[in-house]
């Protein structure tokens, strides 16, 4: 019996095999620390990332912390689900979108168009160039462009009411302006209305 210990202590095979169990073993330790390691940032940079990512898309505290947590507790499983429920647009791209709305209907605000065909005018034409609309027209003393239903001129407080209005203008309502007969054959009845 001890012949054949000392017949497989002096084999090659028997001395080669504990050489590269423990060579193994020594590769193996910082092996399974760099991956422990790699894992523990990975986990770590999942956490931060999703933290930022909701601060970015909300302003609610309870689902930052919350999704930070999911996240923090099923790692890359809370990370799917967090990326299924997060909001779809940052708050940035949100207000964004809110400056171009406000910018659009600013300028359909700003836009005039003609009460007769909705073409485009501008603030200083008479007439519309589409279908010969009557838009405003002229004080016959200062000649500044008045809208058709003012009854004074703001420019310089002249009566415009009595001047002849164009006629065949449709959309346009003749109430409160008075006859200008009326007013001419009576000059001693007061006129109603502001005059400035």
């Amino acid at each position: 019996m001890n012949f054949s210990l000392v017949l497989l202590a002096t084999s090659p095979k028997a001395s080669s095999s504990p050489d590269i169990m423990g060579t193994i073993q020594s590769l193996l330790g910082p092996i399974i620390g760099c991956l422990v390691m790699f894992l523990v940032i990975f986990s770590l940079s999942l956490i931060i990332w999703t933290f930022r990512d909701i601060r970015a898309r909300t302003q609610d505290f309870v689902s930052q912390i919350l999704a930070t947590v999911l996240v923090a507790l099923f790692n890359v499983g809370g990370l799917f689900i967090y990326l299924i429920l997060r909001p779809r647009q940052t708050l940035a791209e949100i207000y964004e979108r809110q400056l171009e709305e406000e910018s659009l209907l600013a300028e359909m605000t700003e836009r005039q168009t003609c009460t007769n065909c909705h073409a485009r005018v501008e603030s200083d034409f008479q007439v519309c160039p589409s279908c010969g609309q009557k838009l405003k027209r002229s004080c016959p003393k200062c000649e500044r462009l008045l809208e058709l239903r003012w009854t004074y001129c703001p420019y310089c407080a002249s009566n415009v009411g009595s001047a002849p209005m164009p006629g065949n203008m449709p959309g346009i309502s003749m109430q409160g302006v008075p006859p200008s007969s009326s007013l001419q054959g009576n000059p001693s009845m007061p006129v109603s209305g502001n005059r400035y």
